[in-house]
């Protein structure tokens, strides 16, 4: 088992010391979903709901989300964040959005946490902009998709 480098070898939590490794490029890309009824699917879609733009909205508040990472994860390196796409999209036979985050810097440790965070900031901003139409969403699937850059390389989740 590959050791936790987020703590010292008394088992003490601290932040990894990066300084001695290269800036390189760093991509990593997450998705996550917001299951709803097709009701309120269909009024987000129609532009009906009551707060506003869900989808705009949303897609601000993950790219707020991803770069204020190290705000919100203890443990996590502040990164000059140089691009951050997030995706939102209908998907009638779950039904509800899916949303996809991508993040990009050059530095010295990766961007899976921000990307991560972009997909778990918007989809909670989905649920609070329409949760009067329907409080029993549920949000799931949050899961790192792809990252590349660094030590470790490559890494792709299986379709």
């Amino acid at each position: 088992m590959m050791a936790l480098t987020h703590f010292d070898a008394e088992g003490n939590a601290h932040m990894v010391d990066v300084s001695d490794k290269p800036s390189t490029a760093r991509e990593a890309r997450a998705t996550g979903w917001v299951k709803m009824s097709p009701e309120t699917l269909e009024m987000i879609t129609e532009g009906r709901a009551k707060k506003g733009d869900v989808a705009g909205v949303a897609r601000l508040a993950g790219i707020m989300g991803a770069k204020r990472t190290s705000d919100l994860i203890p443990l996590c390196h502040p990164l000059p964040v140089t691009k951050v796409t997030v995706d939102i999209a209908p998907d009638t036979d779950l039904p509800g959005l899916i949303v996809t985050a991508t993040v990009k810097t050059s530095g010295q440790t990766g961007v899976e946490m921000e990307a991560l965070t972009a997909v778990s900031t918007a989809c909670l901003t989905i649920y609070d902009m329409v949760k009067a139409a329907q409080k029993d969403m549920e949000i799931g699937g949050i899961r790192l998709l792809f990252k590349e850059g660094g030590k470790s390389g490559r890494y792709e989740a299986a379709p």
